[in-house]
Order: C-alpha cells, then structure tokens, then sequence
C-alpha cells in the first residue's frame, strides 16, 4: 500500500510537469517560452518518468520475488514450529509417563512390618563396597535394607576348628552360657565350606556351626555373644589322670609313676581329653600314683623333652623358615 501510494503521487507528478511541458510548448510558438525552458520541461518529465518505472519495479519485486521469498521464510518457520511443538507434546507425554512411574515407585518405598519386633540395620563388612543404610544413601537392586529376627527362634553360630568338625554331628546336645543363665540346646548343623582364613584370623580355619536353642526363651537379643560347650562324647566307668602328667612326641605318650623302685617311665595308649583330664586305654591301672608335670620334676622327662625339641630342629624347615631353637636358662614347655 504505501508502494502504491508512492506510485500514485509519482503518476501525478508525471502529469502534471507533462502538461507543464505542452503549455510551456505552446508558449514557445507564441515566442513566450525559449528552448532553455522546454529543455528544463522535457528533463522534468523524464525524471518523472523513470521514477514512475522505479515505483513499478519495486512493487513488481515485492510482489513476484520478496513477497514469495518472505511466503517460504514463514511456511519453513511455521512448518519447524510445529515440530518442535509435537516434540514438545511426546516429551511432556514421557515425562508424565516417568512422574507416575516414580509416583508408583515411591508408594512402594514405605516398607511396613508384617509383625511386632526388632528391626536390625545390617552394617555392610569393611571389605565390601556396599554402603551401609543411611539416610539419603543410594540403595541397589536386592540390598538387604532391615533384618526383623523372629525372638521366637534364636540360633547360636559358632567356629569350629578343623581338627574337631569331623566329630561334630547335627543332634548332639550343647551347653550355651550366656550372662547370667545357661541354656541346652542341640547342634542344627554343620558348614561343608569353611569361613575364609587369613591374617585377620590368625590362619584359623574354622566352620560355621549353627545351635539351636528352645523357642520362646525371653532375655535373648541377636548379635549377644554366648560360651558353647558340645558334647562330644561321653565316657563312664573309664580309668583317666591329669593332662599334666603325660608327654606326648611324634611317636608314643609317657607318664612317670611312682612305684616302690621309684619314679617309673610308663608308655600309655590314650583316647579322648578335655582341658582336664585325658582317658588312658591302656599303660596303667586304677590306684597308680602318676607325676604332675614330670618335665619339671623328673630328670629323665626333661632329657625326652630336650630330645623331642632337638629332633624337630633337625627337620627341614618350610617357607624358607628356620628351625625353633630353644631359649637358654629355660625349661621347655609341653603342649598338652
């Protein structure tokens, strides 16, 4: 519109220094008017016309070119708007599809108790990677979070060493002390695999033994700690000494009994022990006066110990170790 205007006001200028010049033409044949003046008239309308030629190309342009060239401009704008709108649109639809999905997810993350109880945090072991149960921790899939013991039904876990794990059966009877009580219960069962050995156990192997108790005894809390005593075997009617009073080697066990002669060195043949007292099968009789740690006492004890010690020296050491030498001024000292 304002192309046109300017169109307009150019074609009336054109006009009127057009009639401009054919009056100042009929002047000139009067001999009014000179031929400087028609010349100025004839400039005048031919700038007028070149401008009204201008007006007409630029609104040419704008209609046949600009206008086509701005039409395509918007249509592509258009045409991306829309994409991105119904980018827009799959975007939200997945983002609420995501909200109810953690909505969901987080109604599941209340966890209630079935029953009434104690609820235990499980503390991760210091070798593991796994965090322990704090408040803003992240958690992974199958984390143990609780552990809600049932008080009904405590167990005892013990080790046991492995030169005893072979005598240990599921059924024999225990003795578990705890502060100020003691409790019987019976051995549930025995691991085939024994608990990881190291420096931190000093090399200990031992396997895990469970103890089962009576149900429903009150005052028990998981994670107290218990003396165990298994009852291995029992033996009645049976002739046994003191520990003390024997010394074992590579090859037999000897006692020293006092007889009418004197101090007597006596080979015997032994079965089971405690911390106390040893079972003799054969070697002595009942009513035999045996010697109390005879390395102490008797000569001849001392020199076998001597001897034992010294025999093991000589043998050859393993892992690059050397053979145990004995301290001097000091009697050696017998593991029973």
């Amino acid at each position: 519109m304002a192309m046109e205007k300017n169109l307009a006001i150019s074609q009336s200028y054109l006009l009127r220094v057009t009639n401009q010049l054919e009056y100042a033409k009929k002047l000139s044949e009067k001999g009014f008017k000179n031929d400087f003046e028609i010349e100025q008239r004839e400039v005048a309308v031919e700038q007028a016309k070149l401008d009204v030629d201008a007006r007409k190309s630029d609104i040419e342009i704008l209609e046949t070119y600009t206008k086509t060239m701005e039409l395509k401009t918007l249509e592509g704008d258009l045409n991306s708007a829309q994409a991105t709108h119904e980018a827009n649109e799959e975007r939200a639809g997945l983002d609420e599809g995501r909200r109810d999905q953690a909505k969901k997810e987080f109604e599941l993350c209340v966890i209630k108790a079935e029953k009434n109880g104690l609820v235990i945090y499980p503390s991760a072991a210091a070798w593991k990677s796994s965090p322990d149960v704090t408040e803003g921790a992240t958690v992974h899939k199958d984390q143990v979070l609780l552990l809600m013991p049932d008080l009904m039904k405590m167990q005892v876990m013990v080790g046991i060493h492995e030169s005893l794990v072979d005598r240990i059966h599921p059924g024999m009877k225990a003795r578990i002390s705890i502060p100020g009580e003691t409790i019987q219960g019976e051995v549930l069962s025995v691991a085939s695999v024994a608990r990881p050995a190291g420096w931190w156990t000093g090399n200990v192997v031992k396997y895990d033994t469970i103890i089962r108790l009576p149900e429903n005894w009150e005052g028990l809390k998981p994670g107290m700690s218990a003396e165990v005593e298994i009852v291995i075997a029992e033996h009645r009617n049976v002739l046994k000494i003191p520990v003390s009073s024997i010394l074992e080697s590579a090859e037999q066990t000897l006692c020293w009994v006092k007889t009418s002669g004197g101090i007597e060195r006596r080979p015997i043949e032994i079965g089971d022990s405690n911390d106390v007292f040893v079972v003799v099968l054969d070697g002595l009789n009942e009513g035999d006066e045996v010697v109390l740690d005879p390395v102490t006492f008797v000569e001849e004890a001392q020199d076998e110990a001597l001897k034992m010690i010294d025999e093991s020296n000589l043998e050859e050491p393993e892992n690059g170790t050397e053979p145990a030498k004995p301290v001097s001024g000091t009697k050696p000292q017998m593991n029973i």
